[in-house]
């Protein structure tokens, strides 16, 4: 996804590298915020598995906001491939320009970046409580809104909110960019085979080591276009808008529209996969701080005034 509120030029490549949407820009249709909040919204789940209305608009964004989901496109990470699975591109031609290797590897950056920041998460936790065990207040409150721009960190709780969001936006970022759910494909690098997969991808669970799914890709985006000539194109492979409430679908990019239904599959294997981030880093806070402090960081990560109910 590539969005941003103050720099012109990512807005121009929001434009152009079509994406899940972070807000209502051209053909995005805030699609980053939508998923989250069928992952999160209390209405659908229950207990540490949902967030209170305030904090999960802190973390989905709503309508004029980024939201902790968005901070990839609000902040210096909006052109880097590996926050977006981009490049990930491979065909067994002869003479493509790149080797599988070299696709492999760039999907693997965009998996080690997602680990990185649930480590990021599990660290900034820490300042959530005190060593009384108790939640700061000075560290949860919500009545100035986090700020999701420039890499900037201040209170605990939207430190992890921020961690939490360029994750989860890189996991649900692969379902749109990649082949991993994809039906028909007709072989060439203008139709690229799917693997019709559903679901959360086990190569990117993060639980442990899982061999790269053979002929898994994303496409290559890039500014300059004589840099993506020959290759698989981003514009080709995106699952990246279309209608995302009761129902969801049929997409309106050419790989997320027809009957294959594409697009639906990727925000389903997005939700699901969300839902799955978040109860990974509540089992590591669990195994870092121990079962009652681990316990109480979650529920001051849920709720919108922790100091009061956790």
């Amino acid at each position: 996804m590539r969005t941003a509120p103050i720099v012109i030029v990512a807005l121009f490549a929001a434009s152009a590298a079509e994406a899940f949407g972070t807000v209502n820009v051209g053909r995005q249709s805030a699609e980053h915020e939508k998923i989250t909040r069928l992952a999160f919204t209390c209405a659908g789940a229950a207990g540490d598995a949902c967030f209170q209305p305030e904090t999960l608009d802190q973390l989905a964004g709503r309508k004029g906001t980024f939201g902790a989901i968005g901070y990839p496109d609000s902040s210096y990470a909006v052109f880097q491939s590996k926050a977006h699975c981009d490049n990930g591109d491979f065909l067994p031609t002869p003479g493509y320009p790149r080797t599988s290797a070299q696709a492999e590897a760039s999907l693997a950056s965009c998996r080690d970046w997602m680990a990185h920041n649930l480590d990021e998460a599990v660290e900034d936790a820490a300042r959530l409580l005190g060593e009384d065990g108790r939640v700061r207040r000075s560290q949860v409150s919500m009545f100035v809104g986090c700020v999701w721009a420039f890499n900037v960190k201040g209170r605990a709780k939207c430190n992890v909110l921020q961690d939490m969001g360029i994750l989860m936006h890189a996991a649900q970022d692969f379902y749109a960019h990649s082949n991993w759910v994809d039906r028909g494909g007709g072989g060439g690098a203008g139709d690229p085979p799917g693997l019709g997969r559903t679901g959360p991808a086990p190569w990117i669970s993060l639980r442990g080591p899982v061999s790269f799914p053979e002929g898994l890709i994303s496409g290559c985006f890039s500014l300059e276009a004589s840099a993506c000539e020959g290759r698989v194109m981003h514009a080709t492979l995106n699952k990246d808008t279309g209608p995302i409430g009761a129902d969801i679908g049929p997409g309106t990019t050419p790989r997320g529209a027809g009957p294959a239904g594409n697009f639906k599959a990727a925000v389903e294997a997005a939700v699901a996969d969300t839902v799955d981030k978040w109860a990974l880093l509540r089992e590591r806070l669990v195994a870092r701080y121990g079962p009652d402090r681990g316990s109480r960081m979650i529920c001051a990560l849920t709720r919108d005034d922790p100091v009061k109910d956790c």
